[in-house]
């Protein structure tokens, strides 16, 4: 796979999760999801449908990354989703499989975002500061 290929992939992922996610147009969203989606996550349901149910059900929901590495025709993404349904933001590895231009498979590893005083380390999972601080 090119460089080129990898970078049309990455595009195509950021633009089907900032479509789905931030502007929640569906119409336009079901068009980089393939009809076979499979999701391996506990917490979305299965299936393009199962994905975009949970989308509409969080209402408010939004994605932002702050890293991403494309090789062959997976695309990794440094995620964080944020809800006004939830205490705390996800930070979620996201790895999504793309083919013949459509996302066709997806892993996640989820996180909640700690604060500075939840975190044994002492430094932010995302970005270069702790939530409540920006």
């Amino acid at each position: 796979m090119t460089a080129t290929s990898e970078a049309k992939n990455t595009a195509l992922v950021l633009e089907a999760l900032d479509t789905l996610f931030n502007r929640k147009d569906y119409e336009r969203a079901a068009q980089f999801w393939s009809d076979s989606y499979v999701q391996h996550s506990r917490h979305v349901p299965a299936g393009r449908d199962g994905l975009f149910g949970l989308v509409r059900s969080l209402g408010d929901v939004r994605f932002e990354y702050d890293m991403v590495i494309a090789k062959d025709n997976f695309v990794w993404l440094h995620s964080r989703y944020m809800s006004s349904a939830a205490p705390a933001a996800i930070i979620a590895v996201d790895i999504l499989r793309i083919e013949d231009g459509k996302l066709v498979e997806h892993w996640d590893v989820l996180q909640d975002e700690p604060t500075r005083s939840e975190s044994a380390g002492g430094y932010p999972m995302f970005g270069s500061t702790f939530p409540g601080e920006e």
